[in-house]
């Protein structure tokens, strides 16, 4: 069977070569080879035998296996949210615990060492509300990003300039 783009299910990690559906294909039997991350595949034992030397297994074999015989609906897809879910600043999750998000004796030693000042306690939940609030503008814009990870930049909107 010809390798066309159509009928190419995933190519061979070592020599890049397809693998078709429904044809034969080899994953290492460590786990972390053939995890979803990773997702080894081998066309054939001897570009199995290749990757042994990089990945120092102890003790590993080659699994054969069948490609499956279709294109199956892919397992992630990635949504771009509205625009109008982005301008909103609402926590995603209602149920957020609402507990203290400062460490308290690290906030009064700062103010202590800056200014001699003592701190009250009821500093911590006002700070603790004003970091959800930061939080969930940063969680907004790595929404808008497609990512599902809070970034650094995503509290550019702090920096003044």
């Amino acid at each position: 069977m010809e390798a066309t783009e159509a009928n190419v299910w995933k190519k061979c990690t070592i020599c890049k070569k397809p693998i078709n559906f429904g044809s034969r294909y080899y994953v290492c039997s460590v786990s972390t080879c053939n995890g979803d991350r990773t997702g080894y595949v081998f066309c054939s034992v001897s570009c199995f035998d290749a990757h042994l030397p990089g990945a120092r297994h102890r003790d590993a074999g080659a699994i054969e296996k069948m490609a499956p015989k279709s294109a199956e609906a892919p397992s992630r897809i990635l949504v771009k949210p509205t625009p109008s879910a982005t301008t909103t600043s609402k926590p995603m999750a209602p149920q957020a615990p609402q507990e203290v998000l400062i460490i308290a004796s690290r906030l009064k030693e700062f103010i202590q060492a800056r200014s001699e000042f003592n701190t009250s306690a009821s500093v911590m939940d006002v700070l603790s509300d004003h970091i959800r609030i930061v939080c969930d503008r940063a969680i907004d814009n790595a929404r808008a990003d497609g990512r599902k990870t809070v970034l650094d930049r995503d509290f550019d909107f702090l920096k003044k300039g």
